[in-house]
């Protein structure tokens, strides 16, 4: 573990920060160091710096901290959902673990960063509140929901645990309960609608235009975790105690608004189209246990860069097409949260963000070209150079060549042509890409080589954007 980073203190002693939310570490640590706190960071990754389910480790990181940041998770979206052992280890025994360290350390405050999943699985609900119990853990067939309900169980009856090293002192505890996180270097929501978007398979809304559920911008969620810090000290100015010891709080913007429409700005600014047609939750369902059972079948290569991610599985479903929704008057109330980022601020900086990052990246034309073209060349060589008695299964393309072209030389010729038109193509993006992209310009010529005139449209979009 050799990723450290110092920052001058004054404020906390120590406050230490875990987790793999790259996007809520990046906004804490620059948050906390306008205010001039003193902040000792040990990133505790579960690839690289750290491991979480080390207890040895987690003791180490944590010597001479007073205050814990929870953020680890595994599982949220995609792929992850399905590995189960990874979403255990890192969600619920590491979370033990860093319980226990707290205990041996002598940290003071951990705020526990939890989901709306502990509480929703599916059923609708309107401007919820806490106590809500929690959804029956036999019932959730989503392995991050089952996790951070025991997670967040634990974290609360760790609450007042007497610590070894400071006599008489006490652990006090808190949880967060985000709403789906939106802002720039979000990792996982928008980046997996623009996904879909760019690979042209976006092609239904789930659910009605009625069903609501409520967001949160980075920044909001940020000043609600340091409030949360706060209030288990008795440090909220105008509040007398710590209102935040053993409680739990809904975070969001506070305006539940449909997932599609919320996004729709963001999508159509970025030159894609929200798709007109609607797809019933019933259906959406019927298609994600498919993709569920179809992913499950390739367990051993979930991890593999060459998988792609699902469209969709069934939590994902339920969290976009049902609704639910919560107060955060509890949080408003006891903590003093009042979200200073307004939804439609927070989506204009989100735009932004993603439009300068597109500048900088190879775009890739939509799936179906992908597969089409290199198929459709790879029939075109078998029917114009393979002899007849060598083609098997692949007669069909030889005789839809000879009806479209009439004559073997015809084939051969569309086929060298179609090669040439591609190479010119090819070299007229690398030339284009190194005044309007020099640093994919490779890509580009390599990707307009496979697809042609497909993904050239998209370098010469750029370049318009961009005045050449």
């Amino acid at each position: 573990m050799n990723d450290i980073k110092l920052v001058n203190f004054d404020f906390f002693q120590i406050a230490l920060i875990l987790g793999s939310v790259h996007l809520l570490q990046n906004h804490i640590v620059m948050l906390i160091s306008v205010i001039n706190v003193y902040l000792h960071i040990y990133f505790f990754l579960m690839h690289g710096t750290g491991n979480i389910n080390e207890k040895n480790q987690t003791d180490k990181a944590l010597r001479g901290a007073n205050c814990v940041f929870h953020l680890a998770f595994y599982g949220i979206a995609g792929k992850e959902m399905l590995q189960t052992r990874q979403i255990d280890e890192i969600n619920l025994i590491g979370t033990c673990n860093l319980l226990d360290s707290c205990v041996k350390c002598g940290v003071e405050r951990l705020v526990f960063t939890s989901s709306y999943n502990v509480v929703f699985g599916g059923q609708r609900i309107v401007n919820g509140d806490e106590n809500i119990g929690y959804f029956p853990i036999e019932k959730n067939f989503d392995s991050l929901g089952r996790c951070k309900a025991l997670a967040e169980q634990l974290v609360l009856k760790s609450n007042g645990r007497p610590l070894k090293s400071k006599g008489g002192r006490k652990l006090h505890t808190c949880a967060i309960r985000p709403a789906a996180i939106y802002g720039p270097d979000e990792e996982y929501h928008v980046p997996r609608l623009l996904n879909l978007a760019q690979k042209g398979i976006f092609l239904y809304v789930l659910g009605g235009p009625e069903v609501k559920t409520d967001w949160v911008y980075i920044d909001n969620l940020v000043q609600a975790q340091l409030l949360a810090s706060m209030g288990l000290i008795d440090d909220i100015p105008g509040r007398q105690g710590a209102p935040a010891s053993g409680q739990v709080y809904f975070i969001s913007d506070g305006a539940p608004v449909n997932t599609f429409k919320f996004m729709q700005p963001l999508i159509e600014g970025l030159g894609y189209q929200l798709p007109k047609h609607q797809l019933s939750v019933k259906s959406a369902m019927r298609l994600a246990w498919i993709f569920w059972g179809l992913y499950g079948l390739m367990y051993p290569w979930l991890n593999k860069g060459w998988l792609p991610q699902p469209p969709f599985l069934p939590a994902e479903v339920q969290k976009v097409g049902v609704t639910h929704n919560f107060s955060i008057l509890k949080a408003r109330q006891e903590l003093g949260y009042v979200p200073y980022m307004e939804p439609k601020e927070g989506i204009r900086r989100t735009l932004e963000h993603w439009k300068m990052k597109q500048g900088k990246e190879l775009r890739s034309p939509e799936l179906i070209y992908w597969i089409a073209i290199p198929a459709g060349m790879t029939l075109l060589f078998c029917s114009a150079f393979i002899p007849p008695q060598y083609l098997g299964i692949l007669q069909w393309a030889r005789w839809l060549a000879l009806f479209l072209f009439r004559t073997q030389y015809a084939v051969q010729t569309v086929f060298v042509v179609a090669c040439i038109i591609h190479l010119g193509e090819a070299v007229y993006a690398w030339n284009l890409a190194r005044r309007v992209d020099s640093v994919n310009c490779k890509g580009w010529f390599w990707q307009t080589l496979a697809l042609g005139f497909s993904s050239l449209r998209l370098l010469i979009r750029r370049s318009h954007n961009l005045g050449y």
